[in-house]
């Protein structure tokens, strides 16, 4: 994986950016199409596994449930202090 620096935040972040509008609760918002928190968890820790560490999501992403997943999964699989959310 290829990192960068954040603009002036000196916070080294993965040049990839997982997007995180593709999870969350089906049920749960404006898309039926989000993948629930198994299928998403398989993606985020594919991610964490490939070096990304820069995700962004936020609370309009099915009513909050993106937001409560990668929290969720970044807990398990990450430690806090290496990974960078983006939050709107």
């Amino acid at each position: 994986m290829r990192y960068t620096k954040l603009g002036n935040s000196g916070l080294t972040v993965s040049r990839i950016c997982m997007g995180c509008m593709g999870f969350g609760a089906p049920h749960n918002g404006q898309h039926s199409w989000t993948l629930d928190e198994e299928h998403s968890r398989d993606i985020i820790k594919r991610g964490v596994e490939l070096g990304i560490n820069f995700f962004d999501t936020a609370v309009g992403y099915q009513s909050g449930t993106s937001e409560q997943y990668l929290g969720r999964a970044l807990r398990d699989f990450a430690k806090r202090e290496d990974v960078v959310v983006a939050t709107k």
